[in-house]
């Protein structure tokens, strides 16, 4: 498994929008792909400006074969419902090691 972890600030007064929107426009777009797992979006009630997406994938490959297109396509839907009210700070990804 693979782990996409996403770090946005956001204007606080539009945190819970930016979420919903997430919902609606992203989360909608990746699960139609194969390999996408699931997807929990985080908050912290100490740092209201600050959003935390965190994608599982079952593999790198699953996850990268999303065509740039349709990755372009839709961050532009989602700046449009969002305006110029967040931005991606950092992003990473993690490889889930199991031991016995």
């Amino acid at each position: 498994m693979v782990i996409e972890w996403l770090k946005f600030t956001v204007s606080p007064e539009l945190r819970e929008q930016f979420v919903q929107k997430d919902a609606e426009i992203w989360t909608r777009v990746l699960a139609a792909y194969p390999g996408f797992l699931n997807k929990e979006v985080w908050i912290s009630p100490d740092r209201l400006e600050e959003v935390i997406a965190v994608i599982r994938w079952q593999s790198l490959e699953q996850w990268q074969a999303i065509p740039t297109d349709v990755l372009d396509k839709t961050e532009a839907q989602f700046s449009e419902a969002m305006g110029n009210t967040y931005k991606l700070v950092e992003a990473s990804k993690y490889q889930v090691r199991k031991f016995s």
